[in-house]
C-alpha cells in the first residue's frame, strides 16, 4: 500500500495528515504541544488511537517508544556511530526488528527485515511539494512502519517543528 504523509504547516505540535493512495484521509497524528519531549497521538479518521509516540529522555541518541495498546511495540533508535548514511533500529518483541537506512535528509530511504526490503519512503514521487510517500509491502504493519516514519522524520528535521 501506497501512503502519502504530510506535515500540517500551521498547527501546535507535530500534526501530521496520511492518506492513501487514492487521495483518502486514511491517519492523523496529533503532536502534543507544550509537552516535554516529544508526545505524538497516532490516530484513525474516526479519532481512535492506533498508538502512541513518545520520546524516551536522557537517552544516548534519539529514542522514541511505540505503544499500541499501552504495550510497548517498538523502541525505534538512531543509531550515533555509523560513516556517511544514517540508519535507524526499530526493535520490536519477538524476531520481527525492522531497520532503516538510506539518505533521511531527503527523504529517501527503506526499512528492511531480516534483509529484505519491506517498505521505501521517497520525496520523488511527489517533489513540488512538502510530501512524501511511504510504499509498504503487502502483509506489513502499516501503523507500525508509518509510525517509525513519524519518528525518523521528527529526529532528521527537527527545524521543521512548527511549535
Amino acid at each position: 500500500m501506497r501512503y502519502q504523509m504530510r506535515q500540517k504547516l500551521f498547527s501546535f505540535g507535530d500534526d501530521y495528515t496520511i492518506k492513501d493512495d487514492s487521495g483518502n484521509d486514511r491517519f492523523f497524528v496529533d503532536g502534543k504541544a507544550l509537552s516535554i519531549g516529544d508526545k505524538l497521538s497516532f490516530q484513525d479518521m474516526q479519532g481512535n488511537e492506533l498508538a502512541y509516540i513518545r520520546q524516551k529522555l536522557l537517552s544516548i541518541g534519539a529514542t522514541y517508544e511505540i505503544y499500541r495498546n499501552d504495550q510497548l511495540a517498538a523502541v525505534v533508535k538512531k543509531q550515533i556511530f555509523t560513516l556517511l548514511r544514517a540508519k535507524f533500529s526499530v526493535d520490536v518483541p519477538g524476531p520481527d526488528d525492522l531497520e532503516a537506512s538510506g539518505d533521511f535528509l531527503a527523504h529517501e530511504y527503506e526499512f528492511t527485515k531480516g534483509g529484505e526490503t519491506v517498505a521505501t519512503v521517497s520525496k520523488a514521487w511527489f517533489a513540488m511539494t512538502d510530501s512524501y510517500g511511504v510504499d509498504i509491502a503487502a502483509n506489513q504493519d502499516d501503523v507500525l512502519i508509518l509510525a517509525c516514519t513519524v519518528v525518523i522524520d521528527l529526529c532528521c528535521h527537527p527545524d521543521q517543528k512548527h511549535h
